[in-house]
C-alpha cells in the first residue's frame, strides 16, 4: 500500500509542473532562445519632402529645396498620407516662358525641368482671372516671411537740407569802363565796399582827345552864329549839322547834359571831364587810382546791386530728381540768428562736381536791409510734399532695373505682379504715379522671394 501511494504522488507532481509549464508559456514573453522583448519595428514605405510631398524617395536625405526628407510608414492610414498632386506640366525655372508636357532637361540652360502642380492653379471662373497672376499657398507665405501693406494717400514731406554760399547777383551787377583814353586826375570813389547812388561821381579824366573834340564843339557854334547872318539857306542848314554833330560825339563820349550846357555857355573846354555811377550799389572792385592812364578796355570800378541776390546750394545727386525749376525754399543764416527769408530755383548747372559729387542749384531771393552778405554761408530747406499720392513702403517695389514691379494681394493666396511707375522717395516710402490705387494690398516684406516665386510659376515675364 505504501508504495502504491508514492506512485500516485509521483504522478500527481509531474502533471501540475506540466500544466504550470504550458500556462507560462502562454502568458509570459519570451526570454531566451533568441527572442527579443523589444516592441515590433514600424515598416517604412518612402521618405517625403515635408513641404512638397509629391516628392518621394526610396531613401532617407534631403530634398532639392533643402529640406530633410521624413518617412512614411505602413501603418499610417491612408487618410494621413499625402495626397498624390497632378502635375499640368514642367517649365524651365530660369525661363518659366518654356513648357513641356514631360520632365526633362531645358534646351536653353540645361537645367532640370520643374513641374508645375493642378492645386497651384488659380482659382476662380478663367474669364475672372488676371494677367500674369499666380498662387503662393498661406503656409508658405508664411515660411518665407511674406506681410502686406496698404497703399495710401500720402500726406506730410520731406526736408531736404543742404549748405549755400551768398553770390552777388550777376545780373545786377554794373561794370564801368571809360569811352575814350586818358589820364585819371582825381578819385571820388576811393575804396571797395563803398555804398553810392545813380548819378554819383566816380573820377575825373583828362582827355586830349576829349579837349579836342570840345573844341570842335565850340567852333561848331561859332560857325553857327556867322552863318545865320549869310543869306544862304544852305551854309545855315550846314551849321546846324556840323553842332549837332559835334554835340553827338560828346554824348556818345560820357559827357553829361549839364557839361555840354557849361561848355556851350562857358565857351570854355573842360580840361579834366567827371566820369558818373550809372548804377547805384556797392563798390565790389576797384581800379581806378589818380594819375593812372586809362582806355575804353579798363574795367574802373564793378558797382553790385545786393537788394537782391543769389544763393549757390550744393545738392547732392541723390535728391536731384527732387529739386526742379521754381521750386521755393527757406534760407536761414548760418548763425541762426534772424527770421528766414524766402527763395526761389532759377537754375541749375548742368554738371556735377566730381569731387563733392553735389550739384550747384542757384537760387534767387529779396536781401531786405542787405543782411545777406557776399560769401556768407547759409542753410538751405527745401520742403517736398506728397499730399494726396498713393505711396507705399520703398521695399514693396521691385525694381529690375527696366521696370518696377508690386505684387498686389487677389486674395485666398492669389497674388498680381503689377508694373507701376514710381516718383520721390519720402522716407522709407516711394510715391506711386501710376498702376495702383490707394486701399490696394501689396507686399511688403518678402518681395524677392515672391518675385523668384512668380518667375518659377511663370507669372513673369523675365
Amino acid at each position: 500500500m505504501k508504495r502504491i501511494f508514492l506512485v500516485v504522488l509521483i504522478l500527481v507532481l509531474i502533471a501540475a509542473g506540466f500544466g504550470g509549464g504550458i500556462w507560462y508559456a502562454h502568458r509570459a514573453p519570451a526570454t531566451s532562445a533568441g527572442v527579443s522583448t523589444a516592441p515590433k519595428q514600424r515598416k517604412i514605405l518612402y521618405w517625403v519632402d515635408s513641404m512638397n510631398p509629391a516628392f518621394k524617395s526610396d531613401k532617407p536625405g534631403k530634398a532639392p529645396d533643402g529640406m530633410d526628407l521624413v518617412p512614411v510608414y505602413a501603418d499610417e492610414a491612408p487618410s494621413q498620407a499625402p495626397a498624390e498632386r497632378k502635375i499640368l506640366y514642367w517649365v524651365d525655372q530660369m525661363h518659366p516662358a518654356y513648357k513641356s508636357d514631360k520632365p526633362g532637361i531645358a534646351p536653353d540652360c540645361g537645367m532640370k525641368l520643374i513641374p508645375v502642380y493642378a492645386d497651384e492653379a488659380q482659382t476662380g471662373d478663367a474669364a475672372e482671372k488676371v494677367a500674369g497672376e499666380f498662387q503662393i499657398s498661406p503656409e508658405k507665405q508664411q515660411l518665407i516671411g511674406v506681410a502686406f501693406s496698404t497703399a495710401e494717400l500720402a500726406s506730410g514731406g520731406e526736408t531736404i537740407r543742404a549748405v549755400g554760399r551768398v553770390t552777388p547777383d550777376e545780373t545786377r551787377i554794373t561794370r564801368v569802363h571809360p569811352k575814350i583814353e586818358g589820364w585819371i586826375e582825381k578819385t571820388q570813389v576811393d575804396f571797395t565796399g563803398q555804398l553810392i547812388a545813380k548819378g554819383d561821381p566816380l573820377l575825373s579824366i583828362y582827355s586830349p582827345e576829349m579837349l579836342s573834340s570840345e573844341q570842335e564843339f565850340l567852333l561848331s557854334l561859332r560857325a553857327r552864329e556867322t552863318m545865320r547872318s549869310s543869306p544862304s539857306k544852305e551854309a545855315a542848314i550846314n551849321a546846324d549839322a556840323l553842332v549837332a554833330a559835334a554835340r553827338r560825339r560828346l554824348e556818345l563820349w560820357d559827357l553829361s547834359a549839364a557839361q555840354l550846357e557849361e561848355v556851350e555857355k562857358s565857351h570854355t573846354p573842360i580840361r579834366a571831364i567827371n566820369l558818373y555811377s550809372p548804377a547805384s550799389g556797392y563798390v565790389t572792385s576797384r581800379n581806378a587810382f589818380p594819375g593812372q592812364k586809362v582806355a575804353p578796355e579798363t574795367e574802373l570800378y564793378a558797382i553790385s546791386d545786393l537788394s537782391r541776390i543769389w544763393i549757390m546750394a550744393d545738392v547732392f545727386e541723390v535728391d536731384l530728381p527732387k529739386i526742379g525749376l521754381g521750386q521755393s525754399a527757406r534760407i536761414t543764416p548760418a548763425s541762426g540768428a534772424g527770421a528766414g527769408f524766402s527763395a526761389r530755383v532759377s537754375y541749375i548747372q548742368p554738371q556735377i562736381d566730381p569731387t563733392t559729387r553735389a550739384l550747384k542749384v542757384r537760387l534767387e531771393a529779396e536781401n531786405p536791409n542787405l543782411r545777406l552778405k557776399p560769401d556768407m554761408f547759409v542753410n538751405v530747406e527745401f520742403r517736398i510734399g506728397l499730399s494726396g499720392k498713393v505711396a507705399v513702403p520703398a521695399d514693396a517695389v521691385v525694381n529690375t532695373g527696366t521696370r518696377q514691379t508690386v505684387f498686389v494681394d487677389l486674395g485666398n493666396g492669389r497674388l498680381e505682379p503689377r508694373t507701376v511707375e514710381v516718383g520721390e522717395r519720402i522716407g522709407d516710402r516711394v510715391q506711386i504715379l501710376k498702376g495702383l490705387r490707394a486701399g490696394e494690398r501689396v507686399v511688403s516684406s518678402g518681395t524677392f522671394l515672391v518675385d523668384s516665386e512668380a518667375k518659377l510659376k511663370g507669372g513673369m515675364k523675365q
